[in-house]
């Protein structure tokens, strides 16, 4: 099983100089062989001599570099990314695990859950629990529009442009490490205490044309929060039961199963015309999301009673690293 394992390093002054013009020309030379590619393919071409700029930018020997955490999985190391965010370095290091095997302590998590996401509530469960999103591009949207602001005053080329810059390139990190830890630490407990868990397929591309919501859906990341999901699980030996996009689970009854034509975006509690019950729009969705993994596991995909689905392939849990060296080799 590849896993990759992003770290913050610490580079000195020597090796960080090294590492910006080292990005700077494999930017320059991936850049020159995108578009000579694009020049080939129009001219129906195909040349397997261009070089590879991403591999070989980084051979000469730059020694050893501080990392800030251990690594966490043990296996083979398949390969090793350095990039740059804000004015930060990291390492994205890429191993092949083994397979713990179906006794894995991390695969002894049971039970099954329903899970609903929305813009008000990131995440509600089929057990009552509503988890609320942190919202941190929303809380530092002031900040951000003062720092845009100001760089717009600032001359291009100048020192206090690149200051300004540098600032909104900081906030828009601080931004996406805020998101980022929140949906760690949901997803984590998610795939800790349940099993099998069901998500819905949601349109993230359409939804987004929505300019009331457009903002909040993208300050959500649902996309981020389906992606750890479905890691987690897999390494853990859990499953993701997805339901089809076109599943009506916040206008289904969950008791009765009696189907509403319509239940608009503002209507976030209703009472079921079939059996009377009174119902939490969103938390009535992820019950139905619940279902719908029960009857898949006990159906086969597809079978009679399932409807659509697709479940995620799922692998145990790699062992964890008991202990391995602070440092790289740039050898």
């Amino acid at each position: 099983m590849l896993i990759a394992h992003k770290i913050a390093i610490d580079p000195n002054n020597r090796q960080a100089t090294y590492l910006a013009r080292a990005a700077g020309t494999a930017r320059f030379a991936y850049n020159w062989a995108l578009a000579e590619w694009g020049r080939q393919y129009e001219a129906w071409k195909q040349d397997n001599t261009l070089p590879k700029p991403n591999q070989m930018s980084l051979r000469p020997n730059l020694g050893w570099v501080r990392i800030r955490e251990i690594l966490r999985f043990e296996g083979k190391v398949v390969s090793a990314i350095i990039s740059r965010v804000a004015n930060r370095w990291y390492v994205s290091i890429t191993v092949d695990t083994p397979d713990a095997g179906p006794s894995s302590p991390e695969a002894e998590n049971q039970g099954m859950v329903g899970v609903d996401l929305g813009v008000t509530a990131l995440a509600t469960l089929s057990t009552g629990e509503v988890i609320q999103g942190l919202k941190a591009h929303k809380i530092m949207l002031q900040r951000l529009r003062r720092i845009l602001k100001n760089l717009s005053r600032k001359v291009k080329g100048s020192k206090n442009h690149e200051k300004s810059r540098r600032k909104l390139a900081w906030l828009h990190a601080r931004i996406a490490h805020i998101r980022q830890d929140a949906l760690h630490k949901l997803t984590t407990d998610l795939t800790r205490e349940f099993h099998t868990i069901g998500i819905e397929d949601l349109n993230v591309k359409g939804m987004m044309k929505n300019r009331h919501l457009s903002r909040s859906i993208a300050d959500m990341s649902f996309h981020e929060f389906r992606r750890q999901l479905e890691y987690k699980a897999a390494m853990r030996g859990g499953e993701i039961v997805v339901a089809d996009r076109f599943f009506a689970s916040s206008k289904t009854c969950a008791t009765c199963g009696h189907k509403l034509n319509e239940l608009p975006l503002s209507v976030h509690r209703w009472t079921c015309p079939s059996c009377g019950e009174e119902h939490d729009r969103d938390v009535n969705a992820a019950i139905n999301l619940r279902n719908y993994a029960v009857s898949s596991t006990v159906s086969a995909c597809g079978g009679e009673g399932a409807g659509r689905c697709r479940k995620t392939a799922t692998k145990p849990a790699p062992a964890k690293q008991e202990a391995n060296s602070k440092f790289i080799s740039g050898h």
